[in-house]
């Protein structure tokens, strides 16, 4: 509390209007309390508690005070509403102080924050009437200037995180081709007429394509081969196992003749129950539902076979439709298709970009750290892909890194038409909206954020900040290592606590050293204060500044080191 014994010297309007000696009474001291002007929330509101002695309030006089506000850097001034005390003779409807006992003087001054409330002096103005007599007495200056610590919160990038929308890009896609030979019942000859099918046609020659180019590699080719569950199990297994031989005898005599390598892998199933329950559950076949029950009531094969076959009805369509599917050998080929090098999508996003695809033109912009350049990449995918919204996040992302707020803004408001429900876009409109000052967007756009991540918190943190609810804004930033954070609990006058987050910071900056020097500035710190406010100022040379009006450091204005530093 700062603490002032104000005299207020009525005694001179006492002689001018009496042309006597003043009443010793109206010579007695007010003692008055004013606690430290803070700025919360937009608004300054300050405090004054005061003592009218005994015997020094007139029975018959009234006294108004009013909290004047002046810059001391123009002429400007802010004026809070003013308040009046009576005497106990008066008839009015004001706070009454008796003669004889005094009484208390207390006042709430609130002012909507200027900047320039920052280098300012608050004044009492005091008017008064002593019967029909009117004097006023010279203004009484109780405080200097309005903390504004709140406004250190930051928002610039560094501070804030934007969010890229990644690329898709894959360098190596796995890629499969599948292809069957079908046989005929209980025979395992691979016939012409299944070779020559399109999917064996495609498959062969996806072959021949992939030993030649060099961006394609065969990684396995797998063969599995089946028997239809109508025969006996020994019998279904050797015929299985014929067609895997006759299968694998085909592939390599292919292979051969296209002087291709590829790795096989085969496999043979005996009865292929499973096949035949995919297949029923597709089908039409009356009592299917049946048949699918009566596969999941038998593990036994032959139990399974004998069951279905009971169904008379139904089994000639399975014979018809589902068991010349079974028998069969299926080959699926694996091929990895390898796409650009780095350094290939470099080159052509910077000569040719309209030769890129979508993804790998977003990928381009990842190769390189200059933001200059990440930003003509994102222009290029918003001019080639203009209904493509991340082209044109992206775009905002990097003009928000580079400080240009206003492009930003722009590029995210087109990504949010082209994605109106995308989270990271409607988090970077409100990151936005953040340095704008606009709060009420900032929410909205925060409320169709969620999923982005911690970084939601964070801002949510500095618009609790901003909105002087500073324990909800430490709940938010939680155990994160950055300046909001500490700035959060030196609000709520945890030092410990925002000294040691300020310690943490991956990456401190000039403001990192100045919220240090206002810890150690409430802590009483001067060593501190000295050494922290120096790095700060070697930094950023605006923060000097700064610091030469702020409030925080008014008791460290007469020492030699800090008065060196902030001249």
């Amino acid at each position: 509390m700062n603490k002032k014994s104000i005299l207020l010297t009525v005694a001179v309007a006492a002689l001018v209007l009496f042309a006597c000696k003043p009443p010793k009474e109206f010579v007695d001291p007010i003692n008055v309390s004013v606690n430290p002007l803070e700025m919360h929330a937009g608004k300054v509101e300050v405090t004054i508690d005061g003592t009218y002695p005994v015997k020094y309030f007139q029975k018959k006089m009234v006294m108004t005070v009013t909290p004047v506000l002046k810059s001391k850097i123009s002429s400007a001034e802010w004026r809070a509403d003013s308040k009046t005390y009576q005497g106990e003779k008066v008839k009015d409807n004001n706070d009454v102080i008796k003669y004889k006992v005094g009484g208390e003087y207390k006042q709430v001054a609130t002012f909507d924050y200027n900047p320039e409330m920052e280098s300012s002096e608050l004044w009492l103005e005091i008017t008064g009437k002593l019967g029909k007599k009117e004097f006023t007495i010279d203004p009484i200056k109780v405080a200097d200037g309005v903390n504004i610590t709140p406004l250190l919160v930051a928002v610039e990038a560094g501070e804030v995180e934007t969010k890229i929308e990644k690329d898709n890009f894959q360098r190596i896609i796995e890629e499969k081709q599948e292809a069957e030979i079908r046989f005929l019942i209980q025979q395992s000859e691979v016939r012409k007429s299944e070779i020559s099918s399109d999917a064996v046609v495609a498959l062969t020659k996806r072959i021949d394509e992939a030993n030649k180019a060099a961006n394609l590699e065969m990684t396995g080719l797998e063969i599995s081969s089946y028997a239809s569950p109508d025969g006996g199990m020994d019998l279904n297994e050797k015929l299985a196992e014929k067609r895997d031989q006759a299968s694998q005898k085909y592939i390599n005599k292919e292979l051969k003749k296209l002087k291709a390598t590829v790795t096989i892998d085969s496999k043979f199933t005996a009865e292929d129950w499973e096949g035949f329950q995919a297949l029923m559950e597709q089908s039409n076949i009356q009592d299917k539902e049946v048949i699918l029950r009566v596969l999941s009531m038998y593990s036994d094969p032959e139990q399974r076979e004998a069951e279905i076959k009971n169904l008379s009805a139904a089994y000639k369509a399975i014979a018809d439709e589902i068991l010349p599917q079974l028998r069969r050998s299926k080959m699926t080929l694996a091929i990895n298709v390898i796409g650009r090098s780095d350094a290939e999508i470099d080159s052509l996003a910077k000569a040719n970009p309209d030769t890129l695809s979508l993804e790998e033109l977003l990928y381009s912009a990842t190769l390189t750290a200059d933001l200059e350049r990440k930003a003509e990449i994102y222009t290029k995918v918003t001019e080639l892909y203009a209904d493509e919204y991340r082209g044109f996040n992206n775009l905002g992302v990097v003009r928000y890194e580079q400080g240009d707020v206003e492009a930003a803004g722009r590029a995210f408001d087109k990504a949010l038409e082209l994605n109106a429900k995308n989270a990271a876009v409607n988090y970077n409109c409100g990151v936005v909206a953040l340095v704008k000052g606009d709060n009420a967007k900032a929410e909205e756009c925060f409320g169709n954020a969620g999923g982005v991540g911690e970084s939601l918190n964070h801002v949510n943190g500095v618009l609790a900040i901003r909105r002087a609810d500073y324990k909800k804004a430490v709940e938010l930033f939680g155990a994160a290592k950055v300046n909001n954070a500490a700035l959060a609990k030196i609000l709520t006058k945890d030092y410990a606590g925002a000294r040691s987050v300020l310690e943490g910071v991956a990456k401190p900056n000039a403001r990192t050293n100045y919220l240090l020097a206002v810890v150690a500035a409430r802590q009483n710190d001067r060593a501190a204060v000295v050494a922290n406010l120096k790095k700060a100022i070697e930094a950023d040379g605006a923060w000097k500044e700064k610091a030469a009006k702020d409030v925080e450091f008014l008791a460290f204005a007469e020492d030699e080191e800090f008065a060196a530093l902030v001249k």
